[in-house]
């Protein structure tokens, strides 16, 4: 992964995102059910690390399956620095899919955060190490009282979303949004630009502008801009 994009996308909003794929026709990315655990949580961005859940079936969702070969402990430690975790549980909320233990090696490890359709244990614990998350709620039940891990890095779904392995994750206040690799880097490009073109319209709507005038933005309005940039420097 290019650590150009990687810090070009950092810069780049989860809502200009999904505009800019919605231009190009994919209009499924926004992971519902994915919220920020903590309110100012920093934007992640990383590589898609996917990891696979079913329900729970009691003669395999016992203690025993958490040491087993294919069991969430043996992947966490197969994840690379950098890569975000991106967990598809199928909306399951009455069973933690992962907790503090696990949080904290792949904060050790590197890891930029873990992205999950379904509930995380420990919430308290998973804020005080600082390891960002974005879940659909939380919930002190063990992963086996309703889930099974079965695999990692396959495509699952999560959230609605199809996320493959190496898909780009850009996660911030407003969820967490799954970049395609043949757009990353045109995102990476533009997204910058398309940042800093949007505060200055809101500057210029709180300055008293009229929306009719200004937004969305017509290529007048982005020359106006430009020029503005240009007298700033």
């Amino acid at each position: 992964m290019s650590i150009n994009i990687v810090q070009a996308l950092k810069q780049v909003s989860t809502a200009t995102i999904t505009t800019f794929l919605f231009q190009k026709g994919l209009k499924n990315v926004w992971i519902r059910r994915a919220s920020p655990l903590r309110p100012g949580q920093e934007r992640q961005v990383g590589a898609a690390f996917t990891l696979r859940f079913v329900p729970a079936r009691e003669d395999l969702a016992t203690e025993s399956i958490w040491s087993a070969p294919i069991s969430t402990r043996a992947a966490v430690e197969d994840m690379p620095a950098g890569c975000i975790a991106v967990a598809d549980t199928g909306g399951v909320t009455h069973a933690g899919s992962f907790g503090d233990i696990l949080c904290a090696r792949m904060k050790v490890i590197g890891v930029s955060g873990l992205v999950t359709d379904g509930a995380i244990r420990d919430r308290d614990a998973i804020e005080e190490i600082g390891f960002p998350v974005w879940s659909n709620g939380v919930s002190s039940s063990p992963s086996t009282s309703g889930l099974t891990f079965v695999d990692w890095q396959r495509p699952i779904s999560c959230g609605g979303v199809a996320v493959f392995p190496g898909d780009y994750i850009v996660a911030d206040g407003d969820g967490a949004v799954v970049v395609p690799p043949r757009y990353a880097e045109q995102i990476a490009a533009s997204g910058p630009d398309e940042e800093r073109l949007d505060l200055w319209v809101r500057e210029q709507v709180l300055s008293g502008a009229r929306l009719t005038d200004i937004y969305p933005p017509d290529e007048a309005v982005r020359e106006r801009f430009r020029a503005s940039a240009t007298r700033n420097r």
